[in-house]
């Protein structure tokens, strides 16, 4: 079976990986000049199972609409009039309920606690190095109001078997003795001891190299025009070489894959939500993060690379909008400030932007479509590294034709016709 994998960011290449594994013939098509260019390249290097939720869920309306009006605001929304945006987000207000809170972030829990089983078993099977630590994350509160909403999400926790730790503010500074100049801002903090970090672009790096030598062949600075399908069933994808014939196509195109469904009929309810990320070398140890910490007010993630920070953070919908302004990145460069000033120059940090592909309630799209031959495994959102590995070899064995390890049917693109 030769197989077509559209995308060499992270999900495209763990599928190329996965489904080489399992025997066929992978031909990987980009538009870029190497794997892992546009999302995957600056991400803020987290494996974060324990943090997967949707980001609909009771009183985000509200929470929302109170952070438009902050000055370092986690939500910023253009004001172009834009139908797929619109549509989008009234898609994500009907989510914003407590029963579809639930089904979806069990969903979300199942697959990333999944996924990163497989990034375990990656480390011991190939001998993978990305600066990966396993160090876990840390949520911080600010407010007690965030200590009692965080109490509510133990019970899921709890059912799934995520290890996790609520912790007082001294014992947060024994996790992180960095935090300790300012440890009186917070009011408490879940850690969640079984997630991960690393730098992305450096695990697909390594992981193309094992893609090659499986055999997998690469095709860089394609523009992929459009799916050639007769009947019903996919034939091949058209660049600009012309048509090449494959037996089955994944569609990995993260933001961008939406568009090229259309032309075939296939609508899938996934926007692009632009986020921002910094770099900055750490210029004293004593005073930066050992793992992850996630500033809950701010939805800033600041992770250690190595002898590097990287923070992430804020969402735009704005289209496919890539500009970098300096006020959009002023949040995730405040709270570097606020809690590891003292450890970096942030005069030396390097910013950087891309497109994260949302579906309305958080859970991608993987799975087979009404074209035969059509598979799609897209729309991870801001979870896009955390959950590749599990939703790639998800994908090769529904293409293979072997029994999925969970539940398949729950990221099926057939749930948003129900």
């Amino acid at each position: 079976m030769h197989v077509c994998v559209l995308g060499a960011g992270v999900v495209g290449l763990t599928s190329a990986y996965y489904l080489a594994k399992k025997g066929c013939q992978v031909t990987v098509i980009d538009r870029q000049s190497d794997v892992a260019l546009e999302t995957s390249f600056a991400n803020a290097g987290q494996i974060s199972p324990g943090y997967s939720a949707p980001w609909a869920g009771p009183g985000i309306p509200l929470k929302a609409v109170k952070w438009l009006m902050q000055k370092h605001a986690p939500l910023k929304i253009s004001t172009e009039l834009e139908y797929k945006k619109l549509s989008w987000m009234l898609k994500m207000l009907g989510q914003c309920t407590g029963d579809a809170y639930s089904v979806n972030k069990l969903r979300m829990m199942a697959l990333a606690e999944y996924s990163r089983d497989q990034f375990i078993d990656l480390r011991k099977n190939i001998g993978i190095q990305y600066q990966d630590g396993q160090g876990g994350t840390l949520q911080l509160f600010r407010k007690e109001g965030q200590v009692e909403a965080a109490e509510k999400d133990l019970k899921v926790l709890k059912a799934l078997g995520v290890p996790h730790q609520m912790l007082t503010p001294e014992q947060i500074v024994e996790v992180e003795p960095g935090l300790r100049p300012v440890i009186d801002k917070f009011r408490g903090g879940l850690r969640l001891t079984g997630d991960e970090t690393g730098d992305c672009y450096l695990f697909c790096q390594s992981l193309k190299k094992t893609c090659e030598e499986l055999g997998v062949a690469f095709q860089f600075n394609s523009d992929i025009k459009s799916l050639y399908v007769q009947s019903s069933k996919i034939k091949g994808v058209e660049t600009q070489l012309g048509v090449q014939g494959f037996d089955t196509v994944v569609v990995c195109l993260g933001s961008y894959s939406k568009e090229l469904l259309q032309e075939c009929g296939i609508d899938i309810p996934v926007y692009p939500v632009k986020g921002y990320s910094l770099t900055v070398p750490i210029s004293d140890s004593s005073y930066a993060p050992v793992s992850t910490v996630m500033d809950e007010t701010y939805k800033v993630a600041v992770t250690r690379l190595g002898g590097r920070i990287r923070a992430a953070g804020t969402a735009e919908l704005t289209g496919y909008n890539l500009d970098l302004p300096k006020s959009r990145t002023d949040t995730i460069r405040y709270v570097v400030g606020d809690l590891f000033g003292q450890g970096c120059d942030l005069t030396e940090a390097d910013y950087w932007t891309g497109l994260r592909p949302m579906t309305p309630d958080g859970t991608p799209v993987v799975g087979a479509t009404e074209i035969s031959g059509l598979y799609l495994n897209t729309g991870h959102g801001t979870l896009g590294w955390t959950m590749s590995c599990g939703s790639a070899a998800v994908i090769a064995d529904i293409i293979a034709g072997d029994k999925t390890e969970i539940n398949s049917q729950d990221f099926s693109v057939e749930r948003y016709k129900k």
